[in-house]
Order: C-alpha cells, then structure tokens, then sequence
C-alpha cells in the first residue's frame, strides 16, 4: 500500500500551532505525531537498566543501576571484574552496571563502576564532569567522577570516603559558587556540600519534621531561586532555605491535598522557566504523589489509586498560594522536563501505589504535556501511548534534538524478565514531542552559527535560516540545564529565556537574532547548557552553550 496523503488547508493544531501554507501535503503519519508525538525503539536491551540518567554536553548519556544485586546483562570490557568483598550478591562481578549511551550513534559502551550506586544522587561541575554522589552500602560515602572524553577511554573514578555522611536518596543541586549542595538521605536530617576540601556538615530539622510512617521525604525537592536561595519541598511542606547562614528564611502554605509528593509516594517537580524578558519571577509546580498511608497499604498487597493533582506556587509573590489543577490522569513515579518549547513533559509512573519493590500497580503509558499559559483548563494534553511501562526505578532525560530518552524500569529486587507482571526493562526508547513532525519544518529554525561562550550580561547573537519567517514577536532563545534523573525527579533542571535584544535579516531566509547573557550566576550557575531558538512555539535542535 502506498503512503496516505492528507491535504492540509487551514489546520487548527492542537499545541497552538500554525495555519500551514495552503494545499501543503503531508503524510498521515506526520499529522498524528502533531497531535500526540511519536515513541521509537532504539535499543532491546542495553545490558542494564536505566535507574540513574546524565545528559553531558558532548552528546553522550551516561546511565547506570545498582550493583548490588547480581550480574547484569553486559559484560566489562578486556576481561575486567569488579572484585568487592562488602558486595550483598557479588564477590567477584565480571559485568558492567553503568553505560555510556552515544545520542549520535546510537550505540553504547560498558562502564567500570566499583562501589554501590543504588538510589545515589548527582550534579555537573561548570566544567562538565559529572559529580556523583553516594548509594547504598560500601558506596553510600563515595564520591565518583566522570569527565567526557572524545575517545573510549574515560570511566568512572571513585573517591572513598568523600562524603560527611551517608547519601542515599539525597538530592544535589548545583550553587552560583560553583559548589554542589547535597541535602538530605535516608535518616540524615541534615545537608553537606560537596568542594574540596570537606567543610563538615550542617542539621536541617524540617527534614525530620517532614518524616512520616512512610518517610515520604527522601528525595526532596530542591531549586535554586533567582535571589541565591534555595527552595526545598518534602512531603507536603516547603521552605525557602538560606544556605550561606543556613536558616530558614520563611515556610512556604502547605500544598492542598491528602497526597504525599516525595519518596516513596514519589511525585515530581520543575522550576517553571525563568523569564529575563521582564520582572523575574520563580514558579515551582509539583504533580502527582500518593495519598498518605498508600506506601503502607501497598506493601501489604492494596495499592491505593495515585494523586491526580498537580500544585503551582509563585514563591516571588509577597504571600504565594497554591494553584491546584487536575492532571488527566492519576500518577506516581512519573518524570517531569522541561521542554525547549518551555511545557512540561509528565512521562512514565503508575496510576497506583507507590515506589518500591513491587509497590505499584497500573502503568500510566500516555506521556502529558503541560502548557504553563495556557487557559487554565486547557493546559494538559494527552500523547501517544508508550508500548512499555516505565515503572519503579526508570528515568527520562531532555536531548539536544528535543527528543524524550526513556530508559529503566524494575519493579524487583533482582532483575526478572519472566514470571512477574512487570519484567525488569533494559530498552531504550525516544518519545519526540509533537514539535518534532514534519509538518513544522517550515517554521522551524535552525542554528547555523554562534559562540560557543556567553557572559553574563553581554551581548551575543545567534544565526538561524528558517523557510517561513512569520513575525519576530514568537521568536525567544532559551538555555536549558542538563539534569541529573532518577525516582522522578530531574536534579539541576533548569530553563532561562534570554533577554531579547534584536532580530535582523541577513540573506534570504537567513536572521540574526541578538540577546543578552544570563544576569547573574543564580539565574544561571556557570557550566554548560543546551540552547535552542524558539519560532512560534517551534525550537531548533539545540547547541551547547557554556555560560562563562
């Protein structure tokens, strides 16, 4: 059968896309993706599974699981073996439990990690080395590094003992000073930063305040806000947390609701884009969860139906307040990103139960894209069905193509891939957003040169061609933050709109667009960042900026 052709005249899209030019063919196919995005298969099986995402900037995705629980499904190059007498499954293990994926390639390599990573934490230095920190057992106090290499030599190196306390299920978020603040774990009530040399540790009481019978407070939530402070959220309570005096500057209104949104009811949360256009303002939005006691009744096999709801809250107003919307479907364990589009992307989870071996029923395979202006009740839209559930312990990360990688997912203490209901996944997939169709390509722009440096509060332009210029008020340049994934919630994950400055014709097709560096280091912490062109709501694959 030969490709259908659909005619397009006027087409209303359905994410505030364009009237395309009239009598444009395209395939039926491109017109589906428009609507609800597509998934591709990259990999079968890429010999672990995904817990732990990095995107770094020479376009490499470095992943890894735990260690602790046996062989994986790949072995470590050159005959090498992991020899730990503390390992709970293995002496002697001869397989690799981290990858280094190649976005390019599409291939992937083993990595040589010693110490346990199970449900460990992490953050990238300005100059691009992933710092990665804690785990479980032998691991929970070890630090380990992995700086990209353009060859096939780099791995991982490990520092014993480099943490203060045990880490594991702490958050990291990178600081304007270029530190790494590391807070939280389970049964530490207290942060740390990670710099050289150790500076001690710190309490932090509204962490042991924030514990419940389920915990319900690991992993929390952590952003660095415009004015340097930091903004933490665990279990139902927020703060705006001063970490230079370490004091707690004021608590933000409890968000409404019986649902618990941190670890192990594991809901998410972003850092709404920061806009230099005008005023800067700070908006957090947290989505899904559990109710409280789910994890308690899960493990005794009754697995109570997840969150649905989903809480913004403005914390640059004199008295902010929760706004409270409804996703389309109930959710936990899913992973929220930020879109260079500036949406956000909810993906992977369950509609209920909670985290934790085999906690959580009902996987939720439709991704939904949120729209943060949109009129209130229009904001979510519901994408193409996955043909994989991405349960407990899977992960999803932003790539320079706009592109979604999903990966991970294993609900089980061992990897098990018959016999259960949810068999340990070892895939990689790719989920393109409905800006990816073809049907934009006509609007879409696309980068033909610029610096590889910004500056703070400096000038700098960008080149782009684009087919059909419509008008230069929906054009914007964003930079976007590389995140550290896992147990649904993306680290260091942030988005700046640059400040515009100009756009001008240079040739045919052919602009300049000029505009103006982040403001400051809390804007936007020095190290590298994905930028893209946005034309009327279409980006640009994205170029690796570093802001110096």
């Amino acid at each position: 059968m030969g490709t259908k052709i659909v005619t397009l005249v006027l087409l209303p899209f359905f994410f505030s896309l364009h009237l395309v030019l009239a009598t444009t063919r395209f395939p039926a196919t491109s017109l589906a993706t428009a609507i609800q995005g597509e998934w591709r298969l990259l990999q079968e099986c890429i010999g672990i599974s995904a817990m732990h995402m990095q995107l770094l900037h020479n376009n490499r995705v470095i992943m890894f699981d735990r260690t602790d629980f046996g062989n994986s499904n790949i072995s470590l190059p050159g005959g090498r073996c992991r020899r730990d007498p503390h390992d709970v499954a293995l002496k002697t293990d001869c397989t690799a439990h981290s990858v280094l994926y190649d976005i390019g390639t599409n291939n992937f390599r083993p990595l040589m990690v010693q110490t346990d990573t199970w449900c460990s934490s992490g953050a990238v230095l300005e100059d691009g080395t992933l710092v990665q920190t804690g785990g479980y057992n032998d691991g929970d106090h070890v630090v380990r590094k992995f700086s990209p290499c353009g060859g096939e030599d780099c791995d991982w190196v490990e520092f014993p003992n480099a943490l203060m306390r045990r880490r594991w299920y702490a958050t990291n978020q990178i600081l304007p000073d270029g530190r790494i603040i590391i807070v939280g774990g389970r049964g530490q009530f207290n942060y740390e930063f990670y710099s050289q040399p150790a500076t001690g540790s710190y309490d932090l009481e509204f962490l042991k305040e924030t514990k419940d019978e389920g915990e319900n407070n690991l992993y929390p939530f952590l952003h660095l806000l415009p004015d340097g402070n930091l903004f933490i959220f665990a279990n139902t309570r927020s703060i705006l947390f001063d970490y230079r005096q370490s004091k707690v500057v004021r608590e933000f209104p409890q968000i409404p609701g019986d649902a618990s949104r941190n670890y192990p009811s594991s809901g998410s949360s972003v850092l709404l884009p920061i806009n230099e256009n005008g005023p800067i303002e700070a908006e957090i939005m947290v989505c899904g969860g559990a109710p409280h006691g789910a994890f308690t009744s899960a493990r005794q096999g009754y697995f109570i139906r997840a969150s649905s709801t989903c809480g913004r809250l403005k914390v640059t107003d004199q008295n902010p307040a929760w706004e409270m919307e409804t996703m389309p479907m109930a959710r936990v364990m899913g992973d929220m990103l930020l879109l260079p589009t500036g949406d956000v992307i909810i993906i992977n989870g369950a509609s209920s139960g909670t985290a934790g071996w085999e906690n959580a029923r009902n996987p939720v395979t439709r991704p939904v894209i949120y729209k943060p202006h949109a009129m209130q009740h229009n904001r979510f839209s519901v994408m193409e069905t996955a043909q994989r559930p991405r349960m407990y312990h899977s992960s999803a990360t932003l790539l320079i193509d706009g592109r979604v990688l999903v990966g991970g997912s294993n609900p089980h203490v061992y990897y098990k891939f018959t016999g259960v209901q949810f068999p340990t996944d070892l895939s990689l997939e790719a989920f393109s957003p409905p800006y990816s169709a073809q049907l934009h390509d006509p609007v879409r722009p696309r980068i033909v040169g610029m610096a590889e440096n910004i500056t703070y509060q400096r000038k700098f332009s960008v080149t782009f061609s684009v087919n059909n210029f419509l008008k230069v008020a929906s054009l914007s340049v964003r930079i976007i933050a590389p995140s550290f994934t896992t147990h649904s919630f993306s680290m260091n994950q942030r988005m700046v709109i640059l400040k515009f400055v100009e756009a001008v014709n240079v040739a045919s097709s052919t602009y300049r667009i000029t505009a103006i560096g982040p403001s400051s280091p809390e804007i936007a912490p020095k190290g590298y960042y994905m930028l893209f062109v946005v034309h009327e709501d279409i980006p640009s694959t994205g170029m690796w900026v570093n802001v110096v």
